[in-house]
């Protein structure tokens, strides 16, 4: 019976020692010819580098000295965020719609050693927006890493879903950034330096039921932030930006829903997805999508006619892990 090209591969590397790279090459272009083998490596070079980054142990820059502003910042991942970037060296300016959880948060960092500043901030309000970053750099100078991490969701179907929450969602989780890049951004283009990040969810690759204001919204702040980079990559600006795309993480906003296909698709720890989040500023990284399996929705949809992809929906749970949605109370 004739070995399958995987079992083929198998049989190449068994036997050989990991430090052995040239000779684990000769085996390989002896058994597949060289087309194959450079293709072999490319996805092996491909995996080795998403592993490695994933891990935290890419190259990472320092944020030692340097200005984070983070919106949403009063609780869950924004807290975490200020705190591990404060720890680092960062000086954080926390703002939050709620003044009393940011100095909260504030407080935190500063028991720890850290520099931080609190701030109250409506993102949905321009003139805000201007307060908060003028009392920002009054403190720290200019803002170098902008973290753009407030969102909300009520977990309503379409026909249930009230104008004001409507407007509501879309306002904070996506025409908020456009606000907020306008203020921050003449500063970074000006200094050739500094980081937009994004923090949108594994919903803005996939429609989800029950929820389609708030995936719609992030599908917008992730078209914005491909946009914002396409920008700056033509002006030849040194501004980077990172778009981040996790799947539910257990910080209360999405109490109550269910995964249906948990061993692909787990909710995710709060402390491990700040750190990965950490992680993927550091790096520099474009885009991250948490867990892995969320990096395949895009090339699913493209290889997949529509009702499969739908029904392959069905299976993984997008359109019932809504259903018993409750939501930080």
């Amino acid at each position: 019976m004739e070995k399958s090209g995987f079992t083929k591969i198998l049989d190449a590397i068994r036997g050989t020692q990991v430090k052995d790279i040239p000779g684990l090459i000769w085996k390989f272009h002896q058994r597949f010819g060289i087309l194959k083998t450079l293709a072999i490596l490319y996805i092996l070079a491909g995996f080795t580098f998403l592993w490695l980054k994933a891990n935290g142990l890419w190259f990472k820059k320092s944020v030692i000295g340097k200005h984070v502003f983070i919106t949403g910042g009063g609780s869950g991942l924004g807290r975490d965020m200020a705190l591990i970037l404060a720890k680092k060296g960062a000086k954080v300016t926390v703002s939050d719609i709620n003044l009393e959880t940011a100095q909260e948060t504030v407080e935190m960092v500063k028991s720890s050693k850290g520099k931080a500043h609190a701030v109250a901030l409506d993102v949905t309000n321009p003139e805000d927006i201007t307060k908060a970053h003028e009392s920002a750099k009054e403190q720290f100078g200019v803002v170098d890493i902008l973290i753009n991490n407030a969102g909300i969701t009520f977990g309503r179907s379409i026909v249930n879903s009230t104008p004001r929450e409507i407007d509501l969602v879309y306002k904070v989780n996506t025409i908020s950034h456009a606000y907020i890049a306008k203020q921050f951004l003449p500063d970074m283009i000006k200094q050739d330096s500094g980081h937009v990040v994004t923090i949108s969810s594994a919903a803005s690759t996939v429609g989800v039921a029950n929820n389609a204001d708030y995936a719609a919204s992030k599908w917008a702040c992730f078209g914005y932030d491909e946009s914002l980079r396409s920008e700056l990559r033509k002006m030849g600006s040194k501004v980077k930006t990172t778009c981040i795309c996790p799947y539910y993480i257990n910080t209360g906003m999405f109490e109550g829903v269910k995964s249906k296909c948990p061993i692909l698709l787990p909710f995710l720890n709060q402390n491990w997805t700040t750190r990965r989040i950490i992680n993927s500023i550091l790096q520099e990284e474009p885009v991250t999508y948490m867990p892995f399996m969320v990096n395949l929705n895009g090339l699913l949809r493209a290889i997949l006619p529509t009702c499969v992809f739908d029904s392959v929906q069905d299976l993984v749970g997008t359109s019932s892990g809504m259903d018993t949605f409750v939501g930080r109370k």
